[in-house]
């Protein structure tokens, strides 16, 4: 339902706004972008105080599988995580507002991110910490660099928030593909070499998966589309050759 009203606002404002002027709104924009990279950093630093014990004192493979892993701190750090992410929808509205472009990467990211929470909340799985707290790292350095470029200042890294983002569900594809195989094969398969049972439901493993890989290969696009494509057409100019319809990066 949550996704259903996300769209239509979304896409019922962009309607709205045809007939409008663009909002500047720089000041809220500023505001919005610098409470995030607070309220992410304090609940990176709140995740890292309750993960840190447990691997000190059971290892990787209990952080990320036993379901004593799965501690009440945890679980409601999990939980005002999923609440952040109804906020960052927020993000959206600012482009509408601004009468910015409407990437499909954008919404369709900001919009399962919300059910990726939920399913793995409600299914338990304690692998959870581990793309949650490489998503709230890489949302402390995008938000304050939204907020300073909000201010008007030139950050150079622009491209490695996109490199950070890639590396970050490969590390998370990495772990939660060990999960789900060390599950099935303990479950299903034991003559499979495995590590014994995982935490969380099969429901929720298996859409952990699915929409993780497609985060990566939507992002790796986007990286291709917007960094690459820049770097021929820069090169191509540099050496007086105009760049063709194929060269030319999107705006973004």
């Amino acid at each position: 339902m949550s996704c259903i009203t996300y769209f239509v606002v979304i896409f019922g404002g962009r309607f709205l706004m045809q007939g409008l002027p663009a909002q500047r709104l720089q000041f809220f924009f500023q505001i919005h972008n610098l409470l995030l990279t607070l309220v992410s950093g304090a609940l990176l630093v709140l995740m890292v105080e309750q993960i840190f014990p447990i691997l000190y004192n059971h290892g990787l493979l209990y952080a990320i599988c036993s379901t004593k892993g799965w501690t009440q701190p945890l679980e409601l750090l999990y939980y005002l995580n999923y609440l952040v992410k109804y906020w960052e929808l927020i993000d959206t509205v600012f482009l509408v507002l601004k009468k910015k472009k409407l990437e499909f990467l954008h919404y369709y990211h900001h919009s399962l991110t919300m059910v990726l929470c939920y399913t793995q909340l409600n299914g338990q799985t304690t692998v959870s910490w581990v793309p949650i707290t490489l998503n709230l790292t890489v949302h402390v350095l995008m938000y304050y660099y939204y907020f300073r470029t909000a201010s008007g200042a030139k950050i150079w890294w622009k491209r490695y928030l996109t490199t950070m983002q890639i590396v970050q569900f490969i590390i998370d594809l990495f772990v939660i593909y060990f999960c789900t195989y060390t599950y099935f094969s303990y479950t299903y398969y034991p003559f499979l070499p495995n590590k014994g049972s995982c935490a969380g439901t099969e429901t929720s493993a298996l859409f952990g998966c699915a929409l993780l890989s497609s985060y990566l290969l939507l992002f790796i696009n986007f990286y291709r589309i917007t960094y690459n494509k820049k770097k021929a057409a820069a090169l191509s100019k540099k050496n007086g050759v105009a760049p063709s319809s194929k060269t030319k990066s999107k705006k973004i």
